[in-house]
């Protein structure tokens, strides 16, 4: 119980100790309104998520824009050691920060922000001073030191100690020097030109070697913190016996330049000192003094015996401008004392640092209609020279829509110098070239890569001008008619296209109930099955509308044609049975061959190929009798009718159209055989009385016009053949227009690899070459030849002279 009440206490200390670390960042915030910037101050090893400050707030933003504006900070160093909530506009510390890493001895040490708003662009200068805490203890190089005093040694005689090293800073830096209680030596402290402390050791009373040939003392280092923290070091003083004379430096202080990045083993200055005593109380040995701190002693080397000191490491001017070396110069003598000098050694700049370019911000993609002017870019420049070696100048290449502006010092922004188009040029890729003043000058190159984003300035185009579709007709509901196509060169939503159809009349019905259309795709699909023998064409109009803001439209025309197909069967009208009784017909026994005897008519609702019709015997009482015209139905005797022949018979006619696959009707027919006919039948009218003449006429008629006929469909097909000819190298064929068709068309069908597969076919207007009743004549003799018809050359010339008729 006692331990865990132990453990609580502790934690609420903990809690206590963290609450006022709080409370220190919190101490100071100063809005400097004079030069536009924030300033803040932290103190240093704060954890993550430590507050900083609410710059939304010092800024005066509304804290509901800040993602809106793109509201960021961007560091001129590699970390980001501080971050922005942009919910609460809060600044928190985002990684530890180190004052020591960061800064080094520096007793200013600060960081600088930039913080960029868009819409419209605003630039802060923020700067974050890291507050020194007392974190690290004074700390002597060796912790032990050995001094040779000589017993002659005049009270007041000084002899520098090794000072101690305090990495922090102010007054948490090394305060002073403490002494253990002796009766020999006091403690003189002494302050550098840089303010930094060391102690020297001030003989106060005379020593005598026989009486006590050694002395310890502890040697305590004190920094000023709250709680100060302290470093010891042992002092043990070995008492000599007097050397009368101690080396003398021809000067007590240096001052030399020295260029950065000098090479190893160059001289800086080679230092003399002398001593009136001969022998090994004369010959002088040198060395650093213990003034001289580490930093020193890995820069610099001293040559022991000509006094030469050397660079040793890194001369680097943007680290040090300039160098404090303490050298003490010692003989060889018993009882020897060290005598002390000063070098300060000034380094040069030499242009050594390329410049550096870091982009604080980057709006990118641009719209393409964004105005001259835009900014595009917030670029910053550094150099870590100094003087000319640090002015950096920036340019970016010509031939470009951009410009680069000076906004103020080390600062460019780039913008826009003409209007952009996306479907141009997307994307530019610029490359900024930044260059020092220096001799010879030093330049560094970053490329910014500006991508452009669409802006909805294109109307969507169709493919074609106009669309022709030929559908056959009783297709299924929902079948496919054709596909229309249009093309946007936007890009993203501003290129998606829908399709639509815009609503007109059909046969009074709304077209919206013919046809529909996907609206991704543009495909049209019928949503009823069409009749030829009712609705022969019709036209939709589909518009193609993207979906930019504002949407932008266009419209095409789209002409469907209903081509027949054969689902109407033959008729027979004449002649008609009564009552189900099949109708009779009276033939004289005294008639030739060839006699008419009746006539079987028909009619088909389809059109063209599919409403030719033929007639064909199926059966007779007697085939060799009486036969059937195979085009006009007529009904005649084969022969003369004999004694033996039966005085009734029954015939049962087909009559079938031309379609792929033909329909049919039957019709039964009673021929009887009589004597004579009746004196009321009419005579001149009736074609039986003069069936030969009749016969002839007609045949004659028809071989006359077959002829003609002929001659004009050699020249038709002459026609045909050049055109088609000079139409392959689009890989289109012509078809002309069914012979349902009241004028003469003539249409280019383009056939792709599934037309094969498809009864649609997509066509578009051009001249006309065939007529109507000719391209039925074509069709006709393409079907005849695929089903092989003996009587194909008499089957042409007569269904030719039908159509002229």
């Amino acid at each position: 119980g006692d331990m865990n009440w132990i453990g609580l206490v502790g934690s609420r200390r903990m809690v206590c100790v963290k609450r006022s670390i709080l409370c220190f960042a919190l101490m100071v915030c100063l809005l400097d309104s004079a030069c536009g910037q924030i300033r803040y101050s932290i103190p240093e090893e704060l954890e993550h998520g430590a507050f900083v400050g609410n710059i939304a707030e010092d800024l005066g933003l509304d804290l509901n824009k800040l993602s809106a504006r793109r509201f960021r900070i961007v560091s001129g160093t590699r970390r980001q050691y501080v971050e922005v909530n942009l919910e609460n506009g809060v600044l928190f510390v985002n990684e530890r920060l180190d004052r020591e890493e960061l800064c080094e001895q520096s007793s200013a040490c600060s960081f600088h922000l930039q913080v960029v708003i868009e819409s419209p662009l605003e630039l802060y200068r923020v700067e974050v001073e890291i507050l020194d805490v007392n974190d690290n203890s004074p700390s002597f190089p060796w912790t032990e030191f050995n001094l040779d005093i000589s017993e002659s040694a005049l009270p007041g005689s000084r002899f520098p100690l090794e000072s101690a090293q305090d990495l922090d800073v102010g007054s948490n830096s090394l305060r002073t020097y403490l002494l253990s209680v002796n009766e020999h030596f006091t403690l003189d402290i002494q302050t550098r030109s840089d303010g930094s402390k060391f102690a020297e050791l001030v003989l106060q009373n005379p020593l005598d070697r026989e009486q006590q040939s050694a002395h310890q003392m502890v040697l305590t280092a004190v920094d000023g913190g709250s709680p100060e923290k302290s470093g010891t070091a042992q002092i043990d003083i070995t008492v000599l016996d007097a050397n009368d004379n101690a080396p003398v430096f021809d000067q007590s202080f240096y001052r030399v330049r020295l260029a950065e990045n000098a090479p190893k083993g160059a001289v800086v200055i080679k230092l003399n000192a002398s001593d009136l005593d001969e022998g090994t109380n004369a010959d002088i040995s040198y060395s650093f003094s213990g003034h001289a701190p580490i930093k020193v002693r890995q820069l610099f080397s001293v040559d022991a015996r000509t006094g030469e000191i050397k660079v040793k490491g890194l001369i680097d001017y943007e680290k040090a401008r300039m160098h404090e070396i303490y050298i003490q110069a010692k003989d060889k003598g018993p009882s020897a004392v060290a005598v002390h000098c000063k070098v300060l050694v000034n380094v040069l700049d030499r242009n050594d640092n390329l410049p550096e370019v870091i982009l604080t911000s980057v709006s990118t993609p641009v719209h393409e209609d964004a105005p001259p002017g835009t900014v595009i870019a917030v670029i910053s420049v550094t150099d870590k020279d100094s003087g000319e070696n640090g002015n950096v100048d920036c340019e970016i290449p010509n031939m470009i829509p951009f410009h680069l502006h000076s906004s103020f010092k080390n600062y460019y922004t780039l913008v826009t110098s003409d209007f952009l188009d996306r479907e141009t040029v997307a994307e530019y890729n610029i490359t900024i070239t930044a260059r020092d003043m220096g001799s010879p000058p030093l330049f560094t190159r970053k490329t910014i890569v500006v991508q452009v984003s669409d802006v909805n300035d294109n109307v969507p185009l169709f493919k074609q001008p106009a669309y022709t579709v030929y559908l056959t007709e009783n297709n299924a509901p929902g079948a496919s008619i054709c596909s229309v196509t249009a093309h946007d060169p936007d890009y993203g939503q501003n290129a998606y296209l829908s399709y639509s159809i815009i609503e007109v009349d059909v046969q009074g019905m709304p077209a919206s109930t013919y046809v529909s259309i996907n609206s991704d795709n543009g495909n049209i699909y019928a949503l009823r099955s069409f009749d030829h023998e009712q609705l022969k064409n019709f036209q939709i109009t589909v518009q193609a509308q993207d979906a930019g803001l504002p949407p932008l439209i266009s419209n095409v025309t789209v002409t469907i044609f209903i081509l027949d197909q054969n689902d109407n069967a033959p008729v027979v009208v004449s002649p008609l049975s009564q009552n189900g009784t099949p109708p009779t017909e009276a033939v004289p026994r005294s008639v030739d061959a060839g006699y008419l005897v009746t006539k079987i008519r028909a009619v088909d609702a389809d059109a063209g190929q599919n409403s030719r019709l033929f007639y064909q015997m199926l059966q007779a009482t007697d085939p060799s009798l009486f036969s059937v015209a195979l085009y006009t139905g007529e009904i005649r005797t084969i022969r003369q009718l004999v004694e033996k022949d039966p005085t009734r018979h029954r015939l049962v006619i087909l009559v079938k159209d031309n379609g792929q696959l033909p329909l049919s009707a039957t019709v039964s027919i009673i021929l009887s055989v009589v004597d004579s006919l009746p004196e009321s039948q009419p005579d001149s009218g009736d074609l039986s009385l003069i069936p030969h003449h009749s016969s002839n006429f007609s045949l004659y008629l028809i071989v006359s016009l077959g002829a003609i006929s002929l001659t004009f469909l050699v020249a038709i097909i002459v026609i045909v053949t050049v055109r088609r000819m000079s139409t392959e190298s689009a890989g289109c064929t012509e078809a002309s227009g069914n012979g349902a068709l009241p004028q003469a068309y003539c249409y280019k069908m383009c056939l792709t690899p599934e037309s094969s597969k498809s009864d649609f076919m997509f066509l578009k207007p051009c001249s006309p070459v065939l007529s109507v009743r000719q391209n039925n004549l074509l069709n006709v003799n393409r079907n005849e030849g695929e089903k092989g018809t003996p009587v194909k050359q008499k089957t042409h010339l007569l269904y030719l002279s039908k159509l002229l008729i």
